[in-house]
């Protein structure tokens, strides 16, 4: 509800309040191209209803996530109060995962399949923001290879939420294996020179771009 708007009915806060409950746990469930039928039938309310509510998908995902990321958040400060820069960073990139691995939503959202979420890329945003601060701090360290961007946690992120989506059912801890060898491939005692530059960031827009579903 935006500044100076008027207060919804009882009645109309109570269908908002079952959406956004039906919401988490349908995106939990299925990702963020749910149908919204499914999250009104399961609010138990009508289609018409959600969208008097959330005109568009974004805007549903707009009141859900930015909430839910404020736990990735939490895990970015500790990451960055840890006395090891080292294990604060792969603590960060493990508990990232980890909530990624608990909801299919989270997992779309953190890898920005619906850039046009606009309160949601916000979210984003910051804790990109404090994701350079946490890189920066493990390569002063030395635990972190020096030519290691946060451009390229984003594309670990792209490839880990794949991994994530397609093992979740079979192989819920999957990932963990898979984050061990990047992790050890990130030390900079392991590190050998690389050919290919970082993407710019230019280069990760258009990435996303392509990559979100259509309308």
């Amino acid at each position: 509800m935006t500044a100076g708007s008027r207060p919804l009915r009882a009645d109309a806060a109570r269908n908002r309040d079952k959406l956004l409950r039906a919401a988490t746990v349908v995106f939990g469930e299925r990702g963020l191209e749910a149908p919204l039928e499914e999250v009104a039938r399961r609010a138990g309310v009508s289609i018409g209803t959600l969208y008097n509510h959330f005109p568009t998908r974004e805007a549903l995902f707009d009141a859900i996530f930015p909430e839910r990321l404020a736990a990735l958040e939490r895990i970015a400060t500790a990451a960055l109060e840890d006395p090891s820069p080292w294990d604060g960073f792969t603590g960060y990139v493990e508990g990232l995962f980890a909530l990624q691995a608990e909801d299919r939503g989270l997992n779309d959202a953190v890898a920005r399949r619906f850039p046009a979420a606009v309160e949601l890329n916000e979210a984003s945003r910051e804790c990109l923001r404090h994701t350079e601060r946490i890189i920066e701090r493990a390569k002063e360290g030395g635990g972190l290879r020096a030519d290691f961007e946060p451009q390229d946690l984003a594309v670990l992120v792209w490839a880990m939420s794949q991994v994530i989506r397609e093992s979740m059912d079979t192989a819920p801890r999957a990932w963990r294996r898979c984050l061990a060898f990047f992790l050890d491939g990130l030390r900079a005692g392991a590190a050998h020179p690389i050919a290919e530059p970082a993407l710019t960031e230019g280069q990760m827009i258009r990435i996303v771009e392509r990559s979100a579903p259509g309308d």
